[in-house]
């Protein structure tokens, strides 16, 4: 099968690359590298450097290349900059999405993976764990752009009778995951402890997350080549894991022996949140295999 993955620099798309490489597939890969990196590349996958905002470009690019799948990973994921300048997250995720649609569907895809979020499409959902049917509520344009993006492949994928699958993904960590970003606590106070810094928690600790591994991420994206059906899947554990309790588990990891420092809440962000994701079960198979513990010990050796 050949798979075209944008995004395939970064910290998810990398991953989900080398795992369709590790399956035979032949895979290419654009990323402009503004948040991606050179040596998360693939030496078995094709590379295009572009930038999805490019229509005439990712033209070209998919036209040449001819894939059966888009997975499109490419996207700005960082909710308190797309508060303070929403255009560059509109501009990527929304009308970008929408390049790599209409080249897709002009040169005939199949079916198209995009990652989406759950962790800032639903807002602060009143029922916890949150599923499918739960109604949309972003707090931020970047959850507004990922919520965009997924109307905008339900309307390609009637215009060219192409089929999607669209993953709705909690917190996702592990290696390559960016300490430098916005988004990503785990490796960034896995950074700051490491320097000897001391982490910052906005909020006084409470706030939750979903926290799923990358390498169930991957799994997902690898059951989806299967399927020939439209789905809307989540994927989490389903459980809430505080920002102190994450803190505590990387510091005593770590042996850190300092407490977190602690600042306002920041605007945008959802107080608790943990995704349902029995219809991804029911439906792939799919089913999250590594839990926190064991991740953040992964993880910690990466950094």
């Amino acid at each position: 099968m050949k798979i075209l993955v944008t995004g395939g620099a970064g910290f998810i798309g990398s991953h989900v690359v080398d795992r369709y490489v590790d399956l035979g597939h032949e895979v290419a890969v654009i990323d402009n590298l503004s948040t991606g990196f050179e040596k998360n590349l693939n030496a078995k996958a094709k590379f295009f450097k572009a930038d999805i905002r490019e229509l005439e470009k990712i033209y070209e690019i998919v036209g040449d290349f001819k894939p059966d799948v888009i997975n499109h990973h490419a996207a700005l994921a960082e909710v308190t900059k797309s508060i303070e300048n929403p255009s560059d997250t509109l501009a990527v995720n929304v009308m970008g999405t929408a390049n790599v649609l209409l080249a897709g569907g002009k040169a005939s895809i199949k079916h198209f993976i995009f990652s989406s979020t759950g962790g800032a499409i639903y807002g602060d959902p009143v029922h916890l764990p949150a599923d499918e049917s739960c109604k949309p509520a972003p707090l931020s344009p970047y959850g507004l752009s990922k919520l965009l993006g997924e109307n905008i492949i339900e309307f390609y994928a009637r215009i060219y009778g192409l089929t999607y699958t669209i993953f709705r993904y909690s917190n996702v960590y592990g290696p390559r995951q960016n300490p430098g970003g916005e988004a990503g606590v785990v490796a960034i106070f896995t950074n700051l402890i490491k320097s000897g810094t001391r982490p910052t928690i906005f909020g006084d600790g409470s706030k939750t997350r979903d926290y799923v591994y990358v390498g169930d991420i991957v799994s997902a994206n690898e059951l989806a080549l299967d399927t020939t059906e439209n789905n809307l899947l989540n994927l989490g554990w389903g459980k809430e894991i505080s920002d102190q309790e994450i803190f505590d588990a990387i510091a005593s990891a770590l042996n850190f022996s300092e407490d977190s420092i602690y600042a306002p809440f920041r605007e945008g962000e959802v107080s608790k949140i943990s995704l349902d994701s029995t219809k991804a079960r029911k439906i792939l198979g799919w089913v999250p295999k590594v839990n926190i513990t064991e991740g953040i010990n992964i993880t910690t050796k990466c950094y």
